[in-house]
């Protein structure tokens, strides 16, 4: 039997009970036995020239794989260091945890997106790089909050002056507001689709009040994702569109830490069971002692 951990930290242990639960039941329906720990309770460093993970200031026998379910790069990039499987892995958690480093990468795969600028929100001049309206996000913004419609000049330095110790990301808005498409993704497969819309925020998140439903990709939209499919190594992730004024996708995000409240609500799929799955056969497939 293999074992692993899933690793989240306190403060959003009570928030995800029943996901956790559900996520431990579905790996022990496949013979893993998957074990909740607290990143708190975790140290990672360079002990006597080794690479060290101590877990309550102890030592002890590393897990076969580990699911990071809290945003943290380099505890996902240590562990695999130790040789453990890590979903997702370090490359995923660092790119898709950063907007801009995310746009940056699919651009490279001639998807279609809006316009972008990257910057520190501390070096932005008085005139902003692009005509209002226009949006700016905290690159490092998740569920919709640091995300900023800006209409005029007065709200612009406003919102500098809030993000001035961030970085940014601005970008034109020649969208259909308060309307996006989230695909779920487990390794090279698109599970589902689910179309958000709110009729009261530009954002349509489904924690922010929005409403979802099950949407058929077409083949044209299928080719654009698995294109961003394949380029990646995901364990599982959901990939996040703005569309066009005209019905186009337009790449918005890759969420890394991504739930499925939403694709529950709307479907009986079972993307855990599949994301268990996943890991199942990329335990098999690569040997890590």
């Amino acid at each position: 039997m293999y074992n692993g951990w899933l690793i989240y930290s306190n403060e959003d242990i009570q928030a995800n009970k029943a996901y956790i639960d559900w996520f431990i039941e579905e790996a022990a329906l496949q013979s893993i036995q998957l074990e909740l720990v607290r990143r708190e309770d975790l140290m990672i460093g360079i002990h006597d020239k080794q690479q060290a993970v101590l877990r309550n200031g102890k030592a002890q026998a590393m897990p076969d794989f580990a699911v990071v379910r809290t945003i943290d790069p380099m505890l996902s990039l240590h562990l695999e260091s130790c040789k453990i499987l890590v979903f997702n892995n370090s490359r995923i958690a660092t790119i898709c945890n950063n907007k801009a480093l995310t746009h940056h990468a699919v651009h490279q795969l001639q998807i279609p997106m809006v316009d972008t600028y990257y910057s520190k929100a501390s070096i932005l001049g008085t005139t902003p790089p692009l005509p209002f309206p226009f949006v700016i996000k905290d690159v490092a913004g998740r569920g919709g909050k640091q995300v900023y419609l800006i209409t005029s000049e007065k709200e612009y330095k406003t919102c500098i002056q809030k993000l001035q110790r961030q970085e940014v990301i601005i970008q034109t808005c020649p969208v259909k507001p308060g309307k996006d498409l989230r695909v779920f993704v487990v390794g090279k497969k698109i599970v589902a689709s689910v179309l958000r819309e709110s009729d009261t925020d530009f954002r349509a998140n489904y924690k922010l009040g929005g409403n979802a439903r099950l949407y058929r990709l077409n083949e044209q939209e299928k080719n654009s994702i698995q294109t961003i499919v394949n380029a990646f190594d995901f364990g599982m992730v959901g990939i996040d569109f703005l569309i066009s004024e005209q019905g186009e996708l337009l790449f918005n995000e890759i969420e890394d830490v991504v739930g499925s409240r939403t694709l529950s609500a709307v479907s009986n799929e079972n993307i855990l069971r599949l994301y268990v799955e996943h890991i199942n056969k990329q335990i098999q497939l690569k040997p890590h002692r």
